[in-house]
């Protein structure tokens, strides 16, 4: 049962990279959160897959956000169909008492954790580091959240930002 629940996340991973728009192939170093609400910042070409995933972790730990998990999902799909596959991985950052005082103003902040990055190598070799990226006023508003959390997500969010641009200059 679980070789089949590999097997069918590895198919919608591919299907969803494989049917990407051209447009992300085209996309600017940096990119300005698009209308679905996606950041994402392309790996300088100097710079090795394994070299931002490190400098990634590095940042994050300079920062003070926890790596809470990394999901290898392409080495999953390789364990599946036996097959290369371009490195998918899913670095999951979380401030954890942040986290536990958003659930105790709402439960629905749940879905939005732990913070998740991923990074990507698309069909033409280029790395690119991806997150949601949520207008923290807009969901302060929705959820009445109060202004001193309204802070502490936002300093969270800049975290994350600064470590995409780490990992995407290989930077510590």
């Amino acid at each position: 049962m679980r070789t089949a629940s590999f097997a069918v996340i590895g198919f919608v991973l591919n299907a969803l990279l494989l049917s990407a728009p051209a447009s992300w192939a085209a996309a600017p170093k940096a990119s300005e959160p698009s209308e679905s609400g996606v950041y994402k910042v392309a790996i300088d070409r100097s710079v090795g897959l394994a070299e931002a995933a490190e400098s990634m972790r590095l940042r994050a730990n300079a920062l003070n956000l926890q790596l809470v998990a990394e999901l290898p999902m392409s080495k999953q799909v390789e364990a599946v169909t036996g097959k290369p596959q371009r490195t998918i991985i899913v670095f999951q950052f979380c401030d954890a008492v942040l986290a536990r005082d958003l659930i105790d103003v709402n439960m629905d902040f749940s879905i939005y954790m732990p913070c998740r990055i991923a990074l990507i190598e698309d069909a033409k070799g280029q790395g690119w580091l991806v997150m949601m990226d949520v207008n923290v006023d807009t969901v302060a508003q929705e959820k009445r959240l109060p202004e001193a959390l309204k802070v502490r997500i936002e300093a969270v969010r800049k975290s994350l930002l600064s470590i995409m641009q780490a990992g995407a200059r290989g930077e510590l």
